[in-house]
């Protein structure tokens, strides 16, 4: 496979053929590999592109306060970025990425906004308690819950995956989103959010994520359940189902080999950045969508249609 790169001032696009028919897409990377979940986006190339210029808050979020976990990276990222515009304050709980945290939470100053960094393990429901805790303690409400932290391994068949590495990617996927949602719940209002972040992969059962695939169809269930419960007291719950973007969790899971073709089997053949995800999480946060709940938002470029 032959690349072509032309660097412009948001990082590098990478262009090729795939298939049997040279289908061309649009390639994000060149092939790479990290060997630590849930990845480092300090570290790939090229980094992605969390943040539009072009996009300008108008106050839909002004003074709420939203937890965002995984938000140091990938796509909680920019949905912190896209709510900081829109005049939340954020609160963002994070694995041990804290280079990328760091580097978040000064973006997020950069632009007048305030950010809390918490640091460990939503699978631990005491760490989940102290989430809530230090949001309240600072900014004495929660009015968003944006369940988006996850982990994803890459293995051929059933009898690869280790009874360790599933234990550990239900209770990340699975566990830390139920234990924070239950602390939150206490806590939140009429109007208020919850997002849940599903995935592409579920709906048509990637052979190589089967646990993985298998968290994120529980997360739907979970999200068209609790969406009931909680109509009639004014929570809204969604989900989103985002395609491949170009995060950390890609190089973290894929052989290398595998990301330049990443998004191809999409309509528009294509994988796409954080930032293209961003408006669907203001959306849902906001009364922008306040009769909307129990839905899935399918973010995929026609990967998966109806």
């Amino acid at each position: 496979m032959n690349f072509d790169y032309i660097y412009g001032n948001q990082g590098y696009n990478y262009y090729g053929t795939y298939g049997i028919k040279s289908t061309k897409y649009k390639i994000m990377a060149p092939e790479q590999s990290q060997n630590k979940q849930p990845g480092m986006e300090y570290l790939m190339k090229p980094r992605p592109i969390f943040d539009n210029p072009e996009y300008h808050g108008s106050g839909k979020l002004k003074d709420k306060v939203a937890i965002i976990t995984g938000g140091d990276s990938g796509l909680g990222r920019a949905a912190a970025i896209a709510f900081t515009k829109e005049g939340a304050k954020v609160v963002i709980p994070y694995y041990d990425e804290h280079k990328d945290a760091k580097e978040t939470k000064e973006y997020i100053e950069n632009l007048g906004g305030e950010c809390l960094l918490l640091s460990g393990d939503i699978s631990d429901k005491n760490f989940c308690k102290t989430i809530v805790e230090k949001t309240l303690n600072k900014y004495g409400k929660i009015d968003v819950l944006v369940n988006n932290a996850g982990v994803q391994y890459q293995q051929d068949e059933l009898n690869s995956i280790s009874d360790e590495q599933f234990d550990k990617t239900m209770k990340v996927n699975v566990y830390g989103m139920f234990y924070l949602t239950k602390e939150v719940l206490p806590f939140l209002k009429s109007g208020s959010s919850i997002i849940n972040l599903s995935s592409v992969t579920t709906f048509y059962g990637d052979p190589q994520l089967i646990d993985y695939v298998t968290t994120k169809g529980a997360i739907v269930g979970f999200t068209r359940a609790l969406a009931r419960n909680l109509a009639l007291k004014n929570i809204r719950v969604n989900a989103i189902a985002p395609g491949f973007f170009w995060t950390p969790l890609q190089p973290a899971c894929w052989v290398k080999e595998k990301i330049p073709s990443l998004g191809s089997e999409a309509a528009m053949a294509r994988g796409a950045m954080p930032y293209e995800l961003a408006p669907t999480f203001v959306f849902l946060a906001s009364d922008d969508s306040s009769y909307v709940t129990g839905q899935v938002l399918h973010n995929n470029g026609g990967q998966i249609m109806g």
